[in-house]
């Protein structure tokens, strides 16, 4: 990408000059964490999650989203680490075959436990909500993307109605997403979890 940090193209590397940032930053802001890796990739030692998780905890201004596909050692890891209210914990689940994701998220302690359905490449039915609190919902985006289902998207709705979850549906995606757009029923979906508003109310005050 012409990037220092990116020299080493998708080997796996850490950069704690960055864990300086949050600091410097003034009013509050939703960070998406390591948006180009996953923090519970195997090559990630615990003391350098520990120091992420260090940097989160002491910034309760801002509210950090964490999203794993390494579910299995999220819920290994988990109780070594502290999970202040700022920290959203959530796992990619793409279809059927990795829906066992979710039971390893449920295990965690943190306090807020959201699902990333995106890129939907098939359906959901019937998914495990207790103790989850958003689910985003989207299609794929580029190139080739992979097919999605409307209908595969409103059961998703349906399912997060009966269980009172936030639900929030991203994009239909395809080669041109921006002209496909995130219209869902002639309507957006952008709801998330009460306690988000409830907790910069908090720490802002």
């Amino acid at each position: 990408m012409g990037l220092e940090k990116y020299k080493e193209g998708f080997n796996v590397r850490t950069h704690p000059e960055e864990l300086l940032r949050p600091y410097e930053w003034k009013g509050s802001k939703v960070v998406f964490v390591n948006s180009m890796s996953d923090l519970f990739h195997e090559d990630i030692p615990l003391d350098y999650i520990k120091m992420v998780f260090g940097v989160m905890n002491d910034c309760p201004q801002h509210q950090f989203q964490v999203l794993t596909k390494r579910a299995e050692r999220l819920a290994q890891l988990s109780p070594a680490l502290h999970w202040t209210p700022n920290i959203w914990m959530g796992v990619s689940v793409e279809d059927e075959r990795v829906k066992h994701r979710i039971d390893y998220l449920q295990q965690c302690q943190a306090k807020i436990k959201f699902l990333s359905l995106e890129p939907l490449i098939g359906p959901l039915p019937n998914l495990n909500l207790g103790n989850i609190h958003w689910v985003i919902v989207g299609g794929e985006s580029g190139r080739k993307p992979r097919p999605i289902k409307e209908f595969w998207v409103l059961d998703l709705k349906k399912q997060c109605e009966h269980a009172g979850i936030a639900f929030f549906f991203k994009q239909w995606g395809g080669t041109n997403k921006k002209k496909a757009g995130r219209l869902l029923d002639g309507r957006t979906y952008d709801a998330m979890p009460d306690r988000f508003s409830a907790h910069l109310q908090a720490t802002i005050s």
